[in-house]
């Protein structure tokens, strides 16, 4: 039995957790089982790690320390919470995956994208979501409304513009897997798409779901 992995992308203050809240409310509503979780911070070591990253008394990092510590975060995550998860057949809907670190590690941070993208793909044995929902909006707009910014939000407009601009890259290259959607759209018109999309895919899946 193999389950769905979804996960939400974007730029910071774009919606992601809200989205990622509506989707695993229909996913129990519809009687799937699934399971909500986020990179970084979504085990115990992971935890440790996201407060390492994100607050600001941390200070300056060098960008190929900071991706290290994202890739860390994303091996243990998905070796003690998405793989036995999708074994179990359940629905994973994540915040955040590989394409953040290779859209503010590589892209933002301006670090080799080749090199990035082989150590993610080491640190999660190549595992890749079956949908990644791209929230897209201007970065100027989306970090504007974040109050108490940590350090990786609190970082400069240019470097939010190369994240933005890596993040439309990576689905331009993937369009299968990716659906990008208007961050700024109505919540609930975004959240009917991705639920439609995400029907889809496990109408594809009979056996697991019983659709």
């Amino acid at each position: 039995m193999s389950g769905l992995f979804v996960v939400f992308e974007g730029g910071d203050g774009v919606g992601k957790s809200t989205q990622q809240r509506l989707l695993a409310e229909r996913l129990t509503e519809a009687g799937i089982a699934q399971l909500t979780t986020r990179q970084p911070g979504g085990t115990p070591a992971g935890a440790t790690i996201r407060s390492i990253l994100l607050d600001p008394a941390t200070g300056d990092l060098a960008p190929k320390a900071e991706a290290l510590l994202y890739a860390a975060d994303k091996a243990q995550h998905v070796h003690e919470v998405v793989r036995p998860a999708l074994a179990r057949g359940e629905v994973v809907v994540c915040d955040r995956y590989v394409d953040s670190l290779l859209a503010y590690q590589g892209a933002g941070r301006v670090l080799s994208s080749s090199e990035v993208a082989e150590i993610s793909d080491w640190a999660t044995d190549g595992l890749l979501p079956d949908l990644t929902v791209l929230l897209d909006l201007d970065p100027v707009r989306g970090v504007a409304d974040i109050v108490a910014k940590d350090r990786i939000e609190a970082a400069g407009a240019d470097f939010h513009q190369r994240v933005r601009e890596g993040f439309l890259s990576l689905a331009g290259a993937d369009p299968g897997r990716y659906l990008v959607l208007p961050a700024r759209d109505d919540r609930s018109a975004i959240a009917g798409v991705v639920w439609r999309r995400v029907r889809e895919l496990l109408s594809e899946r009979p056996g697991n779901f019983g659709s």
